[in-house]
């Protein structure tokens, strides 16, 4: 089972926890290019955190089907964009 605190980030355990870039792309029907966007940003896209899309419930239950189980909610804590203060 993989450890989230040996990855810089929890997008790159979750990536990671489903097979890698390539797979976590075909999961989230999105492209390698986009998620990596994802990875350098460190945070999932917008529509994750208002309910528009469920990229995290789909990482979540395919990392579960690969015995890497984590919470589609952690993820989403744990990749949270920083507010920029005013």
């Amino acid at each position: 089972m993989l450890d989230p605190a040996s990855f810089h980030s929890a997008i790159a355990f979750a990536f990671e926890a489903v097979g890698g870039i390539g797979a976590a792309a075909k999961i989230c029907n999105r492209s390698s290019q986009a998620l990596n966007k994802w990875r350098q940003a460190g945070c999932l896209p917008r529509t994750d955190y208002t309910g528009e899309t469920k990229y995290a419930h789909l990482l979540a239950t395919a990392a579960e089907q690969k015995g890497n189980a984590f919470q589609a909610i952690w993820l989403l804590n744990a990749s949270a964009p920083h507010k920029a203060a005013a």
